[in-house]
C-alpha cells in the first residue's frame, strides 16, 4: 500500500488591490512602478560610484525612454508574433495593456532602442548605459514575475511535484512564474557582484542576455505553452526565441571580451 505526497496548493489571489469605481488598481501595475523607482536608485547608486556619469534629472530620461520604448516593444512584439489573428480580429484589445499580452523579448529590443536613441540624443555611451541598466533589468524581471504569478497567469504545465498549484483548473501544475523569478534575482544578485570586476564595457550586458536566455530556455519545460501558439518542432516560441538570444548575446560577449584595465 503506497502513498503520495502531493499537496496542491490553491491560487486564490484577488489580482486587485484596490477598486475606485471603474478604476482598478492591480498589483501588477504597482511592481512595474516599484520596479522604476528601485531602477532609479540602483543607476543613482551605479552613477556615485563611478560606473557611469549621469545626473539624476538625466537617470529620470533614460527610465522613460527605456520604459516607454520597452511597452511599445513588448506590446508589437507579442501582437506580431503571438496573437495576431486575436488583435487582427479585436483591433480595439491593441491598447489593452491590462488585459496583458507583453513579450519580454520585444520589450528588451523596444528598451535597447529607447537607450540606443537617448544616448545618441545626450552624448552618452551606449555600452556603457546598457551595461549598468542589466542590474536593474534583472531585478525588474524578477519582480515581474511575481506580477505574473499573483495575476494567475503564464501558468506551469500539469506534473506531480509536491509545490504545486491549482490555477483554478483542478490540475496540479508547476509555479514557473516563481521559477523564473528566482533565476532572475540570482542574475541580479550575480551581476552586482560582476560590476566591481574589471571588464571591457558591454560584457556585463551580454552575460545578461546569455544568462536569461539560457534559463529561461530551461524553464519553459515547466512552463505552459501559449494555447493559440503550442509547440513548434517539439519547443515552445520562447524557447526558439531564447535560442536567438543567447546567440546574439555570446556574439556580443567575444567581441567585447574580458581585458585588463578598467571600463
Amino acid at each position: 500500500m503506497g502513498f503520495s505526497l502531493l499537496v496542491m496548493f490553491t491560487y486564490n489571489i484577488n489580482p486587485v488591490l484596490l477598486n475606485l469605481g471603474p478604476l482598478e488598481i492591480r498589483y501588477y501595475g504597482l511592481l512595474y512602478v516599484i520596479n522604476a523607482i528601485l531602477a532609479y536608485f540602483i543607476l543613482k547608486n551605479l552613477s556615485k560610484k563611478g560606473f557611469v556619469k549621469i545626473t539624476a534629472e538625466k537617470i529620470e530620461d533614460l527610465l522613460a525612454y527605456a520604459v516607454i520604448s520597452g511597452v511599445i516593444g513588448a506590446r508589437l512584439f507579442y501582437i506580431l508574433f503571438y496573437n495576431f489573428k486575436f488583435y487582427l480580429q479585436n483591433p480595439f484589445e491593441v491598447i489593452a495593456v491590462w488585459h496583458g499580452g507583453l513579450s519580454f523579448h520585444g520589450g528588451l529590443f523596444g528598451a535597447l532602442i529607447g537607450v540606443y536613441y537617448f544616448s545618441r540624443k545626450f552624448n552618452y555611451k551606449f555600452l556603457q548605459l546598457i551595461d549598468v541598466m542589466s542590474i536593474p533589468l534583472a531585478l525588474a524581471a524578477g519582480i515581474g514575475r511575481l506580477g505574473n504569478f499573483i495575476n494567475g497567469e503564464l501558468i506551469g504545465r500539469v506534473t506531480d511535484v509536491s509545490w504545486c498549484f491549482d490555477f483554478g483548473d483542478k490540475l496540479c501544475r508547476h509555479p514557473s512564474q516563481l521559477y523564473e523569478s528566482l533565476y532572475s534575482f540570482f542574475i541580479f544578485f550575480l551581476l552586482w557582484k560582476l560590476k566591481d570586476k574589471k571588464m571591457k564595457t558591454g560584457v556585463l550586458f551580454s552575460l545578461f542576455v546569455m544568462l536569461y536566455s539560457s534559463l529561461r530556455f530551461l524553464t519553459e519545460f515547466f512552463r505552459q505553452p501559449d494555447s493559440q501558439i503550442g509547440f513548434i518542432f517539439g519547443l515552445t516560441l520562447g524557447q526558439w526565441l531564447n535560442m536567438v538570444m543567447f546567440v546574439i548575446g555570446f556574439f556580443f560577449y567575444k567581441t567585447n571580451k574580458d581585458i585588463k584595465g578598467n571600463k
